[in-house]
C-alpha cells in the first residue's frame, strides 16, 4: 500500500491545466495525453505526448512538460499529473488522471525523488512521491 496524501487547490489547478492543454491540442491518434508540471518556484508547464506510429519513440506528457520546464530554466519539479482526453468512439467527456508508465516513473525520480505525482488510487484522486511509485529503483 502506498503513502498518499490528499489534493489542495493548487493540485486541481495543475490537473485543470494539463486537462486544458490536451483539450486545445487533441488529435485522435497522435496526442491524447496532457500533462502540467509545476516547478519548486511554483511555474507550471504543460504539453501534450508526442505519438509516433514506432510506439517505441513515442514522447510521453510527462516527458514533454519537464522538457519544457527545463528547457525554460525550471529544474526542480514540485508535483506532476497526465490526464487522458477521451477518443472520439469512447462514450464519455471528460479528461481523467492516469498514472504515469514505468519509464515516467523513472524519468520523473531521475529528476526529483521529492516530486509527488497526482494519480487515480482506489478510485480517488491522491497524491503520492514518485518513489511510492517506484520501490527499488534503479541506480548507478
Amino acid at each position: 500500500m502506498i503513502k498518499t496524501n490528499n489534493l489542495d487547490e493548487r493540485d486541481y489547478e495543475l490537473i485543470h491545466a494539463a486537462e486544458e492543454v490536451i483539450k486545445k491540442n487533441y488529435r485522435y491518434g497522435r496526442h491524447h495525453i496532457g500533462s502540467a508540471v509545476r516547478s519548486s518556484s511554483g511555474k507550471i508547464f504543460a504539453a501534450v505526448h508526442v505519438e509516433a506510429n514506432v510506439g517505441r519513440i513515442t514522447v510521453c506528457g510527462e516527458a514533454m512538460a519537464m522538457g519544457k520546464a527545463i528547457s525554460e530554466g525550471e529544474h526542480e519539479m514540485k508535483t506532476i499529473v497526465a490526464v487522458a482526453h477521451p477518443h472520439p468512439h469512447e462514450d464519455m467527456e471528460d479528461c481523467w488522471v492516469v498514472a504515469p508508465c514505468g519509464m515516467c516513473r523513472e524519468l520523473i525520480s531521475d529528476y526529483g525523488k521529492e516530486t509527488d505525482v497526482i494519480l487515480s488510487y482506489h478510485g480517488k484522486l491522491v497524491k503520492c512521491n514518485v518513489m511510492e511509485l517506484l520501490p527499488e529503483k534503479y541506480g548507478v
